[in-house]
């Protein structure tokens, strides 16, 4: 089964997801907030898309290894998301945590290597960070 990743903003949630085998991830979208319950909803959607065996968020953690104050926003998001699983019948959708430090640089750096303009960086960052969040994992996974 195929893995989902999340990049979770203030503003945007972006979406990767694994391939069957477990060996790269691909970019799906980016979802704009409009609250807790119904972008909770919307990634629930695409674990059933997917046929997602396991969420994979990205924890956003202060270069010292501390909680942030975003830190705490994506924890509030991952209840949400296990609740929801559990009350539509998912509950053996499994939901991890991957660190995500310095995965937005490393996605800007990718796309400016790859010539996209600043505007259309934007539109994509945080799907591509996504996809780095759900790639150290499985990377991570395969080593263990």
């Amino acid at each position: 089964m195929r893995k989902l990743g999340l990049d979770v903003g203030d503003k945007t949630i972006g979406v990767a997801v694994s391939d069957l085998l477990d060996i790269t991830a691909q970019g799906v979208t980016t979802i704009e907030r409009v609250g807790i319950r119904k972008d909770a909803s919307k990634v629930l959607d695409y674990v059933r898309e997917y046929e997602c065996d396991t969420v994979v968020i990205g924890l956003p953690l202060n270069l010292d290894g501390s909680d942030s104050i975003q830190t705490q926003k994506v924890r509030e998001f991952r209840t949400m998301i296990e609740n929801k699983l559990r009350s539509e019948g998912l509950a053996s959708v499994q939901v991890e945590w991957q660190d995500e430090r310095f995965t937005t640089k490393m996605a800007e750096q990718i796309l400016i290597s790859a010539d996209v303009r600043r505007e259309n960086r934007k539109k994509v960052i945080d799907k591509q960070a996504a996809v780095l969040i759900l790639q150290s994992y499985m990377d991570r996974r395969s080593h263990e």
